[in-house]
């Protein structure tokens, strides 16, 4: 794997196929989405709760006059859930013009990363999870996620 440092968004990027992504913590562990897949992200403060509706689904929150499906990525990812701070955040995504929101632990940076910084995830990591690929920049180790799976859309294998 590359240990190339992650640029950050505000400045040049090192190759002209870098893309955004965007960053966020869920249990000390730093994930990403592309952030063509991202709307915006928001402090949380709390979700109303829909009987009926999935283990990982926290509930729903009003963004901008829409109503937005809150997927808590600790439950998702199979981690103990904790009481949201003042850090958690939600980062919003878009899967064929819905919105969806992912409560994460905090989310505040976003970074340019080339592709040749992505490694696909080891064989028994990636086999139908929710990591796309995996990358390493110097000590840092970044997952980035298969949105479409993360929510629901595309069956895992687990």
């Amino acid at each position: 794997m590359s240990t190339a440092a992650l640029i950050p968004a505000s400045g040049a990027p090192t190759d002209d196929v870098a893309r955004l992504f965007v960053v966020f913590k869920v249990g000390g562990v730093d994930y990403a989405l592309r952030a063509d897949e991202v709307l915006q992200m928001e402090s949380y403060t709390g979700a109303t709760t829909v009987p009926g509706a999935r283990g990982f689904v926290t509930g729903i929150i009003q963004l901008r006059g829409r109503v937005v499906p809150v997927i808590d990525l600790r439950v998702r990812f199979g981690l103990p859930p904790i009481e949201p701070t003042f850090e958690s955040r939600v980062v919003v995504g878009d899967k064929d013009g819905r919105s969806i929101a992912l409560l994460a632990d905090t989310a505040r940076e976003v970074v340019r990363i080339a592709p040749s910084q992505e490694e696909p995830p080891p064989r028994l990591v990636g086999d139908g999870g929710f990591v796309r690929s995996v990358v390493q920049a110097g000590d840092r180790t970044i997952l980035v996620l298969d949105f479409a799976k993360v929510i629901g859309e595309e069956p895992i294998d687990v």
